[in-house]
């Protein structure tokens, strides 16, 4: 959907004012689908504003601490469940998505030392690792809900990634923990470990929020 793709990358800034017209303009579309865009995107949480408000009251949702919080606890819950069943796939199944998510995990870390940090290649490789884990343990039903949760917690991630380099190391880390488990078969330590590292992500990105500040909330 291009106009959420506008709002997970910050063309169309948090708290910012909605309106049909504008809209549709910009995208070369009539009015109507971006009214149907807006009420799935209001259901998402993207967009802020009460059922039938008018044009002038709908807003983009603005980036808070506690928002964040409840996102990345969600989308930690759900690929802790994908990464519960990529654990329980056949040995060989395993050790080739092992190999595979190490060498992903290794440009990762590989992006996090370069000076300047390349910010865009290392959102890229995270969003490869953790995708990717996805993919190989979920059904439809799950991955549908994934990627309607996790583009809205790629919105922080994008807005604050240059503020949150200092510790890629330690993601890197958690990430190895998230492999080694899936390699092992050790469905319930997989899950645990993808849940820990976005807890963990959460409290960075809680404390850089607190100094850069909430985004859209005025």
């Amino acid at each position: 959907m291009r106009l959420r793709d506008l709002i997970v990358q910050g063309s169309l800034a948090p708290g910012s004012r909605i309106v049909e017209t504008e809209i549709a303009d910009r995208l070369g579309v009539s009015r109507t689908p971006v009214r149907e865009a807006l009420q799935r995107l209001q259901q998402e949480g993207f967009v802020m504003g009460a059922p039938g408000a008018q044009q002038s009251r709908l807003t983009v949702a603005p980036l808070t601490r506690n928002d964040v919080h409840e996102l990345l606890d969600i989308v930690g819950a759900l690929e802790g469940l994908g990464a519960r069943r990529a654990a329980g796939m056949d040995a060989s199944e395993r050790r080739a998505l092992g190999r595979e998510l190490r060498a992903i995990n290794q440009d990762f870390a590989k992006a996090g030392r370069g000076a300047p940090v390349d910010h865009g290649r290392l959102y890229d490789a995270d969003e490869k690792l953790h995708k990717r884990i996805v993919q190989a343990g979920v059904g439809p039903r799950l991955l549908a809900l994934h990627d309607a949760v996790k583009p809205q917690a790629e919105r922080y991630i994008r807005m604050y990634i240059s503020m949150l380099t200092g510790d890629i190391k330690s993601s890197a880390d958690e990430h190895d923990a998230i492999i080694a488990a899936i390699e092992d078969g050790r469905a319930s330590e997989a899950q645990r470990a993808i849940e820990v590292n976005w807890i963990h992500a959460a409290e960075r990105l809680g404390k850089v929020i607190e100094v850069a500040g909430e985004r859209g909330s005025w």
